[in-house]
């Protein structure tokens, strides 16, 4: 589904970051961790085409295509969605319009809605002066009208309590066929800082970015356990003993 191949970016000159080399398969979901400013944002923005993020090395394969030149509408459209960590507020367009647009009728609104506890929210403009649990439900809905291939999701259990993280947890599975049996094909990329969005989504596969740097792939828990007990420090003296 997704192919990262020594990928080196840089924002207003700065190296951000280098040499990153990345798979996800189609149905897999790759929960990716790492410190806060160790680049798990700036890989994200550079997949989806944030023009700031400058790829300076290396490819974006998505589907077999290269999709470095690509804009983020084409990138969507072909089959990329996004959930933001900090979203913007839309004025004058509500939170039902967005997702008839983005899914072009092919979308319960209502059954959803209501799953996600934003029935009240259709008719309001998208994410203005919504509360942090609030936007999460809304970015989460709009994934789910948009139904794409390939799903990437910044921190979502950041400023949620733990009723919306349960909802947005259901729903990314959802969204990710994992409530359904074996065979799905949408395939997920989880940022998270906590880990604590793990407790509610089905993840395959989990890897540690640090420095710049991808350093530990493995059973996502048992990094995080690591991580949590030794501190991410030791990925890097992990790393550094392996030829």
């Amino acid at each position: 589904m997704l192919e990262v191949r020594n990928l080196s970016v840089e924002v207003g000159g700065h190296a951000i970051l280098e040499n990153i080399n990345l798979k996800i398969k189609k149905g897999e979901v790759l929960a990716l961790l790492g410190p806060n400013g160790s680049g798990k944002t700036s890989l994200l923005m550079a997949i989806m085409g944030f023009s700031n993020y400058k790829i300076t090395n290396g490819e974006i394969i998505f589907k077999e295509k290269v999709i470095n030149k690509m804009t983020i509408d084409e990138r969507a459209r072909l089959g990329i969605g996004v959930m933001l960590q900090k979203p913007p507020a839309i004025r004058g367009v509500k939170t039902r319009q967005i997702a008839q647009m983005v899914s072009k009728g092919k979308f319960d609104i209502e059954a959803a809605a209501k799953e996600l506890d934003l029935t009240d929210f259709l008719n309001r403009d998208v994410n203005l002066n919504f509360s942090g649990g609030e936007i999460k439900r809304s970015e989460v809905f709009q994934i789910m009208a948009q139904a794409p291939d390939l799903s990437l999701f910044d921190e979502p259990e950041s400023g949620v309590d733990l009723e919306n993280l349960q909802l947005v947890g259901k729903a990314i599975n959802k969204i990710l066929s994992r409530d359904k049996d074996a065979g799905s094909k949408k395939s997920g990329l989880i940022i998270t800082h906590t880990g604590f969005i793990l407790d509610y989504v089905d993840v395959d596969n989990g890897c540690v970015l640090l420095d710049k740097r991808m350093h530990c792939i493995g059973e996502p828990k048992k990094l995080l356990k690591d991580i949590r007990k030794y501190g991410y420090q030791r990925c890097v003296e992990c790393r550094k003993t392996k030829p």
